[in-house]
């Protein structure tokens, strides 16, 4: 019945083998609107219909697109779980040619905060009762920075260990990425140099020193602090000169900044790209000069 719901109200197509198969949360781990739909789906489960009214309007008809004015948005490549079909393409040229659509992906340990992070900078919204990140999830965010305008889709990522096969395959494309640790957690310092090496190896980066890469040292608001600042920017400097900020999700210190500096990353990365190929791109239009002759 449960099924049936979904298939109804989100307009999406399950197969039964899915619905044998697969738990009804996998929808929301590739899912087109992610924590929102997740948030439904689980008050569908429960019979909360406060919660269902709540977060339906977040939750759009997959061949629409996005709920006007709800802020989420859509796959830059639409993934979609086994036996999930989308009713129809939910990518149109409008939206597409709306603002450069740049990917941003969170690593790091889990519980050092980054789906709160996202929900900061996304929703300006705290709650400390998130549930735990499952594979992935992603919103979208438009903003101007530098004069241009952007749609920042953010993605999040399940920190612990099992759910490794999960979330790497979503690394490729990914434009910057911000590594993540907590400034109360000083193992999750010491890993982040894994996650570095894990997100180049399954994003396929070449030059990991010179890929976007942006460090945040999270919960500053946590009294007891095993990171110190120095320590944290002596890393930086040594791992490819990554930009640093101490972030708090809850009192959403340094969030913006954090998020802006992303896309800074990325314009300046493309921008070098675009003048290297222009500098060794041959003009075939460009009318030759004679040789002068000697005869």
């Amino acid at each position: 019945m449960l099924c049936s719901r979904i298939r109804e109200e989100a307009g999406v197509t399950v197969s039964g083998s899915y619905e044998r198969h697969q738990p009804l949360l996998r929808f929301t781990a590739a899912g087109p609107h992610g924590a929102p739909c997740r948030r439904w789906i689980t008050a569908l489960c429960r019979g909360k219909q406060e919660d269902v009214t709540r977060w339906k309007p977040a939750v759009s008809p997959i061949g629409t697109g996005p709920t006007p004015g709800s802020g989420f948005g859509v796959f830059r490549t639409p993934v979609w779980p086994l036996g999930v079909q989308p009713l129809t393409s939910h990518i149109t040229a409008a939206m597409m040619s709306k603002s450069v659509l740049l990917k941003v992906i969170l690593l790091g340990d889990g519980g050092v905060g980054k789906s709160s992070l996202m929900n900061r900078y996304v929703t300006n919204k705290f709650d400390s009762h998130l549930f735990h990140t499952i594979g992935v999830e992603f919103l979208n965010k438009e903003l101007e920075v530098d004069g241009r305008r952007v749609t920042l889709q953010i993605w999040d990522t399940a920190g612990q260990e099992r759910f490794r096969s999960l979330r790497t395959p979503f690394y490729r494309g990914s434009d910057c990425c911000l590594l993540t640790f907590s400034l109360d957690d000083g193992q999750s310092f010491q890993n982040l140099s894994n996650w570095k090496k894990e997100f180049a190896y399954y994003a396929d980066v070449k030059d990991p020193d010179s890929f976007p890469f942006v460090v945040l040292g999270n919960k500053l608001d946590v009294p007891e602090r095993q990171v110190s600042g120095e320590e944290a920017r002596r890393w930086c400097r040594e791992n490819g000169g990554h930009p640093y900020f101490e972030t708090s999700a809850k009192d959403a210190t340094n969030v913006t900044s954090a998020f802006e500096e992303a896309v800074r990353r990325i314009m300046v990365s493309e921008d070098r790209d675009d003048h290297l190929i222009q500098t060794d791109t041959v003009n075939l239009q460009k009318t030759p000069h004679p040789e002068p002759s000697c005869c």
